[in-house]
């Protein structure tokens, strides 16, 4: 890889990461919602599927999936699906909750874990598309195509996301932070379920096409 392909590779994810996005707004729903140390478990999980899929993709074996005409449909509808079903989770949290100092599911347990962190990022085809279109760029010319520099443009892109990923769920922390009654911290529940929705349409738009 060339001495200047790393600023090149930065300035072009820089606006794919910190801008609103789905992965953006779901963590800052966590972070809003739960906290950051909440968040932490599903940080993991969606940037292990990140790592995982971008070396996949940048090593060849991704194409299939990029070029089969039913899976981005059905990674899509499943994504949409499951998205809903976490928007679900944040309005149960906030007909039930009281204490604007916990965010308990019914079990007691955290409701948003590392599998969900990977599945959000799994049942997302628009991702595999950023990841094949960011490699089509990075390594060109050709003979950048190496094993090094995919891995390390894998590395790259997974430390780049996580970074903003981490500023977008302390700033949902901060949100509520400013707003510490029960019935804003409700409120503010019941904003981030709907951005959640927001983030199901977003992933059920290759449905329409």
């Amino acid at each position: 890889m060339s001495a200047d392909m790393l600023p090149a590779l930065l300035v072009f994810l820089f606006p794919l990461a910190y801008s609103p996005g789905p992965g953006n707004t779901f963590f800052a729903a966590i972070g809003a919602a739960r906290g950051p140390r909440a968040a932490v478990p599903a940080l993991v999980g969606y940037h292990v599927a990140t790592f995982l899929v971008t070396l996949l993709i940048g090593l060849g074996l991704g194409a299939t999936l990029l070029e089969h005409p039913v899976l981005p449909t059905v990674l899509s509808a499943a994504g949409s699906v499951y998205v809903l079903w976490l928007a679900f989770g944040f309005l149960k949290t906030a007909r039930d909750n009281t204490d604007p100092g916990t965010h308990p599911t019914s079990d007691g347990k955290p409701g948003i874990g590392f599998r969900a962190g990977a599945v959000v990022l799994l049942l997302n085809p628009k991702a595999y598309s950023i990841i094949a279109v960011m490699f089509g760029q990075a390594l060109y010319p050709p003979e950048n195509d190496g094993a090094l520099p995919i891995l390390l443009v894998t590395l790259v892109f997974t430390a780049n996301n996580l970074v903003a990923f981490l500023v977008w769920t302390f700033g949902g922390r901060t949100l509520t932070a400013l707003f510490r009654s029960p019935r804003s911290r409700r409120l503010i529940d019941r904003l981030f379920a709907g951005t959640l929705v927001g983030v199901a349409i977003w992933m059920a738009l290759p449905l329409l096409d």
